[in-house]
């Protein structure tokens, strides 16, 4: 037995020793993951363990601590049922503690048959054909990124940068994993290798966020992220795009009173947007129109809407004809559905048709 297997024996021991005096029962099973079971192990290698509670007593037992003679850090931390829960719903791809952990001590075979159901989760979300559910799963991990690449551009300080830069490049990496389905197996050390070997991603995906890491200039990360983050969306949509199931055709319970609503929220607005030079209430109502648009467009087939075309910044009454251009085309989606739009010719023809048609 190795120095090393020696130590981790004795800390793993340490562990039962002072639950049976500090929290009795506590803890479920106990597991290796990491360098000891992947074979990654350098000198300086720390022991990563899988160390599930049943109760907050548990949560007593972590600690961490520096050993001098050898001068290794070590982190012992818990994890409850509830964690490992939301790790088997495969949300985020760091969940090798679940799924690789070599079981060392169970207090119960009961926890062992618990931990395999989970797991079995996880692999048959795995072995399942990728699809639209996981594009999502990636595109929330790029909005994250999205969010990090942001703070980064608007600041000034390199250190500043690089520390957003940092968030970028971890939540860029989960969505890349995510898209292709699969969990990191190995540690930060080896993740250039497990991502080379994922088929949808951005081509020199490493060595763009190489790039990243010895830029030295606050222009020159920003640049560099850039880069990243546009391959990253043309990637994700290339996904989309390869998953994309055929629209439903537009439906009258799909459509109805949408058009209707459009016309309430913005047809006023853009009317005085016009009158008053007022770009702010034009440029949003667009935008407000457009989102509607695209959420409808997301179900079923209406087409495809280019509404910030219709927007000129130097003449808004020529936005406001835009506007109601698109109106008049969407319209055609009522005609193919079946429908009339709701119109009356005067608050008394509503009030009497409103009570009317809640008459049985």
């Amino acid at each position: 037995m190795s120095t090393q297997e020696n130590r981790n024996n004795r800390i793993i021991e340490a562990i039962l020793e002072k639950e049976k005096t500090l929290c009795p029962g506590a803890v479920a099973l106990i597991g290796i993951y990491g360098s000891f079971q992947t074979g990654d192990i350098h000198p300086l290698s720390d022991l990563d363990l899988l160390i599930l509670i049943n109760d907050d007593r548990g949560w007593k037992l972590g600690t961490s601590f520096i050993q001098d003679d050898l001068g290794i850090g070590h982190d012992i931390y818990c994890t409850n049922w509830e964690s490992l829960r939301e790790d088997a719903c495969f949300l985020h791809p760091h969940i090798s503690k679940l799924m690789d952990s070599r079981i060392v001590y169970c207090a119960d075979e009961k926890y062992r048959t618990e931990l395999e159901m989970l797991r079995d989760q996880v692999r048959r979300t795995l072995a399942e054909p990728f699809g639209e559910n996981d594009c999502r799963k990636a595109e929330n991990e790029l909005k994250e990124a999205r969010c990090c690449y942001a703070d980064a551009m608007i600041a000034d300080d390199l250190n500043v940068v690089r520390s957003y830069a940092g968030g970028t490049i971890y939540f860029a990496e989960n969505a890349v994993a995510l898209l292709n389905k699969t969990y990191f197996h190995k540690g930060v050390k080896r993740r250039y290798e497990e991502l080379n070997a994922m088929e949808r991603r951005p081509e020199n995906l490493c060595r763009m966020i190489e790039d990243i890491l010895q830029a030295t200039t606050v222009e020159s990360v920003k640049e560099k992220l850039s880069l990243l983050m546009k391959e990253l969306a043309v990637c994700l949509q290339k996904a989309k795009q390869s998953v994309q199931q055929e629209k439903k055709p537009a439906e009258p319970e799909t459509l109805s009173g949408t058009y209707e609503e459009m016309f309430s929220n913005w047809h006023g607005k853009m009317i005085q947007a016009a009158e008053l030079g007022d770009r702010h209430l034009a440029f949003m109502s667009l935008v407000s129109l457009n989102q509607m648009l695209s959420g409808i467009g997301s179900e079923v087939d209406i087409g495809s809407y280019d509404v910030l075309s219709v927007y000129d910044p130097g003449n808004l009454r020529k936005t406001a004809e835009g506007f109601e251009t698109i109106l008049k085309d969407y319209l055609r989606e009522y005609d193919r559905a079946g429908l009339v739009a709701n119109r009356v010719p005067g608050i008394d023809a509503f009030i009497a048709s409103y009570l009317e048609s809640g008459e049985t």
